[in-house]
């Protein structure tokens, strides 16, 4: 059975952006996006809300990107190769290849995906991310925190949903960031 995981970017205090929608985080350098993509490399299948899904489509054309070093072009290959669902009551069609659109985001089909796939699968962005928390399917929890206080916004985890973790791994970069991984306990 594959691990569901949910990893992201988030400032000191919790943030994935701040109240404007953005997040002026730490440079992303090579350590860190090599980092990322070894971490990336396990995931067979991610799934997107509409908001983060459009925010990483960039990643099927990334010639688009100004600053193309080779750990930020390793990742394009990475991404194209998994599958992707996109939970959206809004988006009419998808524009990225290996995608199909989903709906309503159904916590037994979930289950079943993780009970069936070969590989790690991903949930990306915090509005998406709450449902698969609040179903209990979330196995781990991928932090890379910048150092930065946001003092409020779009925060990483939605509220009153307690779960006890397991520390399985840290990491810090030269740029200031810090990776913790957890494990969920039951």
């Amino acid at each position: 059975m594959a691990k569901l995981i949910y990893a992201a970017f988030t400032s000191l205090d919790g943030y994935v952006a701040d109240e404007t929608g953005n997040f002026d985080r730490a440079e992303l350098d090579e350590e860190v996006h090599a980092f990322i993509n070894s971490r990336e490399r396990q995931i067979g299948t991610y799934l997107f809300g509409r908001k983060m899904y459009e925010t990483m489509a960039v990643w099927e054309t990334p010639d688009v990107f100004p600053h193309r070093t080779a750990a930020v072009l390793e990742f394009a290959p990475i991404w194209q190769a998994a599958e992707k669902i996109v939970y959206s009551t809004t988006l009419q069609t998808v524009s990225t290849a290996k995608t199909r659109l989903e709906r309503k985001f159904e916590a037994d089909v979930v289950r079943e995906l993780k009970a069936g796939a070969t590989r790690e699968v991903a949930v990306g962005g915090p509005a998406l991310a709450a449902h698969a928390i609040r179903a209990g399917l979330v196995d781990e929890y991928h932090l890379l925190i910048a150092p930065i206080i946001a003092g409020s916004g779009n925060p990483y985890l939605p509220g009153k949903v307690p779960v006890k973790l397991e520390l399985l791994d840290e990491r810090r970069f030269d740029n200031g960031m810090v990776h913790v991984r957890y494990r969920a306990k039951s």
